[in-house]
């Protein structure tokens, strides 16, 4: 394929904010490559939610008939004690909501929304899979990429969409560990091929700096576990054994459904585990290099707004692009300072969400928000 601009693009990560922002630079002309540790895209992961721009951008792409075919109807969220008594329960989608043309959010498994994202893309961009940068350097008029596995090449521009514990940020940003800040929680995501409670309902169950959720939809049930731990815990993050041992030993003994839960955690295995930070830098940018989504902007799970993040972050770097006929300086520039009131809001959020509402330290706090609910 010929660019229209003549220029090529390497962006870093077939996740969500990898396939949008390889999505919106083809559209501008640009020839698109995406590099990609995994075989394939990456599909796991919990339900996402996509909202706000996010769900404007997927307007704009042509996908939103297609997510909102995939829509999850989940209605309500109860609040359990240790003896699986409801204390207080919210209304999340009613009848008339779900009825509704007038979309503000859609819920949708992650592996719906991939494929649709890679469909989009299909015969439009390259697909370097199993290999990953491992050397950046700039020149005058282009930036010099190597890889683990693939020649050598250049490009006018790379865009890390690598997630949280992003590589290119690794290789190209100064300080980059002053970047990630601990927010003092630990989770874990097990996902289970059966309905563990009644279809489109979730159930929280808190002691002070624990909770447990579950959330049912389409004859499956995530699992998550969530910890307070004031200090970082050394770990693995590749050691599936080691992470169930962690689960284990915070939640043993523990009411509820704490036992049968976390001998379904033993015969699943965990999909997913992760401290919860935050990604916040003062510039999202550097020379030839934007990061988007949660390589330069995590606002940890806790926000419930990933995915949203990163296709608005996609959709922005490649309207300020266009804006700048192509100046990737004055187009970098206007990205971090356009994006970043927004970023900055829905990260002081996912704070209190943690802390208040999803893992709060006290009894009183944990009765407060069952009989008061979550201000969604």
């Amino acid at each position: 394929m010929k660019s229209a601009t003549g220029k090529k693009v390497l962006v870093s990560g077939a996740s969500i904010a990898g396939l949008s922002t390889a999505y919106w630079l083809n559209k501008l002309g640009y020839y698109v490559t995406v590099v990609e540790l995994a075989n394939e895209p990456r599909l796991g992961g919990a339900a996402i939610n996509v909202q706000g721009e996010a769900l404007a951008s997927a307007k704009r792409m042509g996908i939103f008939e297609q997510l909102k075919a995939s829509r999850l109807q989940l209605e309500r969220l109860e609040f359990k004690n240790a003896d699986d008594v409801t204390e207080g329960s919210m209304v999340l989608q009613d009848e008339e909501a779900l009825l509704s043309n007038d979309i503000e959010d859609i819920e949708i498994e992650r592996d719906k929304l991939v494929p649709i994202l890679v469909d989009a893309l299909r015969n439009e961009v390259d697909f370097l899979f199993h290999d990953r940068i491992t050397a950046l350097r700039e020149t005058a008029d282009a930036i010099q990429v190597t890889f683990d596995h693939e020649a050598p090449n250049d490009f006018h521009l790379v865009f890390g969409c690598d997630g949280a514990h992003s590589g290119v940020r690794k290789l190209w940003f100064d300080n980059e560990p002053e970047y990630v800040r601990f927010l003092e929680h630990y989770f874990s995501l097990t996902i289970v091929n059966t309905s563990l409670i009644e279809e489109n309902t979730a159930q929280l169950y808190n002691v002070p700096g624990k909770g447990i959720m579950l959330n049912a939809y389409n004859g499956k049930s995530d699992i998550i576990f969530w910890f307070f731990s004031e200090k970082e815990i050394s770990y693995d993050y590749r050691d599936a054994e080691q992470h169930r041992k962690m689960i284990v030993e915070q939640f043993a003994g523990q009411g509820w459904r704490t036992a049968e839960l976390l001998e379904e955690v033993k015969q699943a295995k965990i999909s997913y585990f992760d401290k919860f930070c935050q990604v916040r830098m003062p510039s999202w940018t550097k020379g030839r290099v934007a990061l988007v989504g949660d390589a330069g902007y995590c606002a940890s799970p806790a926000a419930g707004v990933g995915a949203s993040l990163a296709m608005t972050g996609a959709a922005a770097v490649a309207e300020a692009l266009e804006k700048h006929d192509g100046n990737f300086g004055l187009a970098f520039q206007t990205y971090n300072q356009k994006l970043r009131p927004f970023i900055e809001e829905v990260q002081a959020n996912a704070l209190t969400m943690l802390s208040d509402y999803f893992v709060p330290k006290t009894e009183e706090a944990i009765h407060a928000r069952n009989t008061q609910g979550i201000p969604f």
